[in-house]
């Protein structure tokens, strides 16, 4: 029996190239705990537990005294015993499920390096390379957003996500803007849509309006409404000309139960930093079942956190919309292990 021997934490603050905006609110600088656990085996792993706009809850004290806690329990148990204990934690700290999620992956990771087993071989194996888009932050500045979207253009991103508020008349401006540039820039690109929870159905069918009139090509709309409207979701749903994906509405297996069996959307964003391994693989699942799209996403982490999805992304090769762009945000080294940057494309060594 090979138990937990250690269990460390540190905080982790950098600052970002640009502010990430989005309808909930701004932040320039990336705040996360860093968890690593250690087996009485050597074997280890670590994971991240990010902070967020949208869970302003899990802030960096919050999370430190969660895992302090947790720890403690942890310290001395058998690493086969890990995932019960997740589920036991996840119902009791429902709120924190991002400080919840960095503990699992540095324990499913630190039970993977005990095994020999690699992440990406643990999720099928099928593919090593990763191509991911780039989100483009809710600012009205244009002089900002022209250096970051000329940064994009430099790494050569040919599909990007633009983040709007909800707010009609403002989200035109900016979406005529980035769309026109993104056409003028590139002679072909992808653009996707994130509400981050800032429309109702009535703007929502503002915005849907004067995209069809101006015959924007949308590849998706991320989480348009608020993430408990489910009866808002229904209705947009039937006269919406591109997918509905769905982000903050869905953390947990259930959650994408609901979804899928009340009709409520056309697919899932499955982030590893909110809903952790045992969760992400329910909504894959889930996914797959009900045939829905699927798209992987991230929040703000470091390589550390980051990766946890990449290596999700590759191993199963089953994701129509990758979304892993954190790292862009932040002044980071090409290499992080065994994953390499090329471009916009994470490349995954054996």
């Amino acid at each position: 029996m090979i138990t937990i021997k250690d269990i460390s934490i540190h905080e982790v603050v950098r600052p970002l190239r640009i502010t990430f905006a989005t309808a909930k609110g701004r932040m320039n600088v990336m705040r996360s705990i860093i968890v690593r656990v250690t087996l009485a085996d050597g074997s280890s792993g670590s994971g991240e537990c990010p902070t967020s706009i949208s869970l302003s809850k899990e802030t960096m004290p919050v999370i430190k005294g969660v895992l302090n806690e947790l720890r403690q329990q942890l310290q001395g148990m058998s690493i086969q015993g890990y995932e019960t204990a997740i589920r036991l934690f996840r119902k009791k700290y429902a709120e924190y499920p991002m400080t919840i999620s960095g503990l699992e992956v540095a324990l499913f990771r630190a039970n993977l390096t005990c095994k020999g087993i690699t992440e990406r071989a643990y999720w099928g194996g099928k593919t090593k390379k990763v191509q991911t888009d780039l989100t483009i932050p809710f600012i009205l500045n244009k002089v900002f957003l022209l250096r970051w979207m000329n940064y994009g253009l430099r790494k050569g991103f040919t599909t990007y996500k633009l983040k709007v508020s909800g707010n009609v008349e403002q989200d035109k401006e900016i979406l005529s803007f980035v769309h026109n540039w993104l056409r003028d820039s590139l002679k072909g690109f992808t653009l996707r849509l994130d509400g981050n929870q800032g429309y109702d159905k009535k703007t929502f069918r503002h915005i849907v309006d004067f995209i069809q009139r101006h015959a924007f090509n949308i590849e998706f709309f991320e989480q348009p409404l608020a993430k408990d409207d489910y009866q808002g979701f229904k209705e947009i749903k039937k006269f919406t000309p591109f997918p509905i994906i769905l982000d903050e509405t869905v953390i947990t297996g259930s959650d994408a139960r609901r979804v899928a069996e009340h009709g409520l959307a056309h697919g899932f964003n499955i982030k590893m930093a909110k809903s952790g391994v045992m969760e992400s693989a329910a909504i894959l699942a889930l996914a797959r079942k009900h045939g829905m799209k699927l798209m992987v996403g991230c929040m703000t982490e470091t390589m550390i956190g980051l990766s946890a999805a990449i290596n999700l992304a590759a191993g199963t090769d089953v994701f129509d919309y990758i979304d892993l762009d954190s790292v862009f945000f932040l002044y980071h080294k090409n290499r992080f292990g065994n994953v390499s940057l090329q471009g916009d494309c994470f490349v995954i060594q054996p």
